[in-house]
C-alpha cells in the first residue's frame, strides 16, 4: 500500500490545531484558517459545513486517540493502581504532544463559540472521570484497595489533578509541561486516593 498524503480535510484540521497552538488566546476566523491552509473559504466549507464541525472533528479525534489507548491499558494491566497511573500519564502525554488540541478540550479555544460546542468538549473529561471512577470501584472490589473516600470523590480528585496540569500548561503558553515530575506528583495523588497500599 502506498503512503497517502493527508487529505484536504486532515490538512484543514492540522492547520486549525497549529493556529490554536501559535496564538492560544486568538479567535480563529474561517478567513484566517483558509489563508493558512492555502485555500478559499468556499473550499473550507466543502469539507466542513461550519467552524463548529471542525472543532467537533478535533474533539472526536482526541476522544478516539485517548480512549482507544485507555482500553488497551484496562485490558493489559491487572493492578488498578498501575492502571490508573498509566491512564493519567497517557492523558498528560497526549496533552503535551497536542497543545493546540488542549485549548479545545478545556474550552479555552471555544470562548465566543456556540455553547453546545463547549458542552461537547466537556464530555471528554466527563468520560475520563467515569473511567477513573470505574477503576477505583474495581480496585476496591477486586484488589481490596481501601479508598480514603468514595469513588466519586476520588475520581473528582484525580480529574482535578489532570485538568489542573493541562490548564497550567495552557496558561504558561505551553512551557510548563504536564508530565513534569509526574512520578512524584502521582505518588501524592495515590496517597490521597487510597488509605493503604497493602
Amino acid at each position: 500500500m502506498t503512503e497517502q498524503k493527508p487529505s484536504r480535510r486532515e490538512a484543514i484540521l492540522h492547520a486549525l490545531v497549529e493556529l490554536l497552538e501559535k496564538d492560544p488566546g486568538a479567535r480563529i476566523t474561517t478567513a484566517g484558517l483558509a489563508k493558512s491552509v492555502g485555500v478559499t473559504e468556499a473550499a473550507l466549507y466543502r469539507h466542513f459545513p461550519s467552524k463548529r464541525k471542525m472543532f467537533e472533528a478535533l474533539i472526536e479525534f482526541a476522544e478516539g486517540a485517548v480512549f482507544s489507548r485507555c482500553q488497551v491499558i484496562l485490558q493489559e494491566q491487572e493492578d488498578v493502581r498501575v492502571r490508573l497511573q498509566q491512564l493519567v500519564h497517557l492523558v498528560l502525554v497526549f496533552a503535551e504532544r497536542n497543545p493546540g488540541l488542549c485549548t479545545v478540550l478545556t474550552g479555552d479555544a471555544l470562548v465566543g463559540e456556540n455553547d453546545t460546542l463547549r458542552k461537547r468538549a466537556s464530555q471528554f473529561f466527563e468520560r475520563l472521570e467515569t473511567q477513573v471512577r470505574q477503576a477505583l470501584k474495581e480496585g476496591e472490589i477486586r484488589q481490596g484497595l481501601r479508598p480514603r473516600t468514595s469513588s466519586v470523590r476520588g475520581a473528582d480528585f484525580v480529574l482535578v489533578f489532570i485538568e489542573g496540569r493541562v490548564q497550567r500548561f495552557i496558561r504558561s503558553s505551553f512551557s510548563r509541561l504536564p508530565t513534569n515530575d509526574f512520578e512524584e506528583a502521582w505518588a501524592l495523588v495515590a496517597e490521597a486516593v487510597w488509605a493503604s497500599h497493602s
